[in-house]
């Protein structure tokens, strides 16, 4: 190891100091050397994801250091838990964020693509063309292929809902749901119904409480036009259900109130104890009438309370519930209509919600309670209560249904559509390859590179299907450049045709675009990228 120099100072008051030397103890990178670094770096991370991709694609397993174990297919999830040190690397891990931030959906066809995209970028650097020549060039490719793809898209019919559950069904194929998967698309496609304002082209996600319990089936997964909350009523006597609800939500405590400095209370004879108590009483008494006298039959708590308040609240023929999270508090007072009240005195008639049921469900052979708040003036807070063997399952089903929703609200918002199976991606490759023989300068290099990345999403869901990825493609290709059909794409689940249109494979304009867009933007930044110093004691290897 170099030693590193330094050099004595002395400051104003004739202290002195060293100053270290420590460039020599940086590694650096520069030129091609770094460029081809980075790719190889890239690329490592995409070919993690590239067997996850499609309706075959499959699951990894990841463990975290705490010994949890999750089992996915998703995209993004698998780039967040992957211990990934390479500073470039993480670039991807950021795009695939990217994605699913923005668009929800799409997130292995993004890094998959851009791993692409840097592979033939590596070729063309290795026959002398400069990056920035390359950089450009695939600026261009990118929005001929943007062109593209708005020329083959078709509108779609938002209003009609069967079309919406196959949109849905097309994203939930390839995940652990597929078994159910006509149920989890209509509660995707309902949900978003529920909450989505069409006139605005708005969907508050928000609105949208997923809640999971271990047991069951994932067919036992139902959509509640309400809320459900795992709390159950405080005291075993009161009533399991309660119709036509006044609902009181509270942010005070049912307890005397306190000093907020520190105190001290000493009690020195059993007539102070009692004295005490009966205020304790009296105190419990008051806040319990306060609640009755506004008209309400449920209060809902955000705070505890004793023993002693829970018998008398159950006395006074007030059912409620404690312990009730911020987050479930504001959309229970969304979907009442109701006022949350900081304080019992502030508590009027007008500041009650309203729910036409309240009940406790029971499920399992632990008769594990939940509360459900069903039949609210304002139905668009809606909860999806998933049910699955364990956690895993839980997890991943709620992960699925994350993306089928994140892809409805994006019809919502904008009604475009383009056909799955890698057909928009190849129409789009043969395009660029056409605009390729009309450019005169080094960038058609590029574009052919481009073209050819496009292909590797047909390709590797090809690969994943079980099928001879370069027959299936090249005859695939032949077909769309012989019948013009740019509908054409890799037939995964062996339905007997290629045309993606009547498979109802769809996929969103706006996710497609998005994707082509973040990969190329990605791949741009990795290739201007040409000189690179890190601490000696990083790894500079693929991860």
């Amino acid at each position: 190891m170099a030693q590193a120099s330094a050099q004595l100072l002395f400051d104003e008051s004739g202290q002195p100091f060293i100053v270290m030397r420590e460039q020599e103890n940086q590694k650096r990178i520069t030129g091609v050397e770094a460029v081809k670094s980075h790719i190889l770096a890239a690329r490592a991370v995409a070919n993690t994801l590239r067997t996850s991709l499609g309706p075959r694609g499959l699951d990894k397993m990841l463990v975290s250091p705490d010994g949890d174990v999750t089992i996915t297919n998703d995209g993004a999830t698998i780039m967040e838990k992957m211990d990934v040190q390479h500073h470039v690397a993480k670039l991807m891990v950021e795009l695939s964020k990217s994605q699913d931030h923005e668009i929800g959906d799409g997130t292995t066809g993004v890094v998959v693509l851009a791993g692409a995209l840097l592979e033939e970028a590596e070729k063309l650097i290795d026959r002398g063309i400069h990056p920035i020549k390359i950089a450009d060039g695939f600026d261009l490719a990118c929005k001929k292929a943007l062109e593209t793809l708005d020329s083959i898209s078709d509108k779609f019919p938002v209003e009609n809902r069967e079309r919406l559950v196959e949109t849905a069904q097309t994203s939930l194929g390839s995940k652990i749901v597929n078994r159910s998967i006509r149920q989890f698309a209509e509660i995707a496609v309902d949900a978003v119904l529920s909450v989505a304002d069409i006139e605005t082209k708005d969907v508050n996600f928000e609105m949208i409480k997923m809640e999971g319990k271990v047991g069951g089936r994932l067919e036992d997964t139902i959509l509640v036009k309400g809320i459900v909350i795992d709390k159950t009523m405080s005291h075993p006597q009161m009533p399991k259900e309660i119709k036509n609800a006044k609902v009181a939500i509270l942010t005070c405590p049912f307890e005397p109130p306190k000093p907020k400095t520190k105190h001290k209370l000493d009690i020195t004879s059993t007539e102070d104890f009692k004295a005490l108590r009966d205020y304790e009483r009296e105190t419990f008494e008051t806040m319990i009438r306060q609640v009755k006298e506004s008209g309400a039959t449920l209060a809902i708590c955000q705070w505890g309370f004793d023993d002693e308040a829970n018998h008398l609240l159950q006395a006074n023929d007030l059912p409620a519930v404690r312990w009730v999270g911020g987050p479930e508090i504001e959309l229970l007072a969304i979907a009442t209509n109701a006022r949350i009240v900081p304080r019992f005195s502030e508590l009027t008639k007008e500041k009650l919600g309203t729910a036409g049921l309240v009940r406790e469900i029971t499920f399992g052979a632990a008769k594990d309670r939940m509360l459900s708040i069903e039949e609210c003036p304002n139905s668009k807070a809606v909860t999806v209560f998933v049910r699955g063997g364990n956690k895993m399952i839980i997890d991943e089903a709620k992960r699925a249904l994350h993306d089928a929703l994140c892809v409805i609200r994006n019809l919502v918002r904008d009604s475009r559509i383009v056909y799955g199976g890698g057909s928009a991606e190849l129409a789009a490759a043969i395009q660029v390859a056409k605009e390729a023989d009309r450019i005169d300068g080094i960038e058609q290099y590029a574009f052919r590179a481009f073209a050819d990345a496009l292909e590797s999403i047909p390709m590797a869901l090809a690969e994943n299907s079980g099928l001879a990825p370069i027959e299936a493609l090249s005859d695939l290709k032949a077909k769309q450049i012989e019948t013009g059909n740019s509908f054409l794409g890799i037939d995964a689940v062996f339905a007997g045709t290629n045309d993606m249109k009547e498979q109802k494979v769809i996929e969103t304009l706006l996710s497609k675009r998005e994707q082509i867009s973040l990969a190329t933007q990605v791949v741009r930044m990795i290739l201007k990228i040409d000189d690179v110093r890190v601490p000696d004691d990083e790894k500079m290897g693929p991860y």
